[in-house]
């Protein structure tokens, strides 16, 4: 299931209680949040607090998108290395795939995964909030 957005959670604890006493909406919005990582770049560090004023992460999810961020500083690190010195390099043996391409690569791999697992890709909030959403397709009985 998405997760949902700090909005949604503000909406929902303004609803009427129709369902019985919902405790963990008591408290959506954290007197601080978590300032972003030192060594993150600064539109990692905007992507960042983008992020958490508009989510209610939890701790593990905070690991999850400082992941995403250094995967995605690593990956433009090597983009710019590549554009300076280029995709080949040369060897005694001839010219081979530069090493910062497989970073790039690997890098945009792995900030793919971290993006995915974050599950930000909320969809819109339904008008009555309590109705069920529909069943994942892996999880069908056939």
């Amino acid at each position: 299931m998405p997760r949902k957005s700090r909005a949604q959670l503000e909406a929902e604890a303004r609803m009427p209680n129709l369902l019985g006493n919902r405790p963990h909406l008591v408290s959506v919005t954290p007197l601080e949040l978590p300032a972003p990582p030192d060594h993150l770049s600064p539109q990692m560090k905007r992507w960042w607090t983008e992020v958490m004023e508009g989510y209610a992460l939890e701790s593990h999810h905070l690991r999850q998108l400082e992941c995403a961020c250094d995967a995605f500083d690593r990956m433009t690190a090597a983009r710019e290395l590549l554009l300076k010195e280029g995709l080949t390099v040369r060897t005694a043996h001839g010219s081979k795939a530069h090493p910062a391409a497989a970073i790039e690569r690997d890098s945009r791999a792995a900030f793919m995964v971290a993006l995915r697992e974050l599950d930000l890709d909320c969809p819109q909030a339904p008008e009555f909030p309590y109705h069920r959403p529909p069943p994942i397709k892996s999880n069908r009985r056939r």
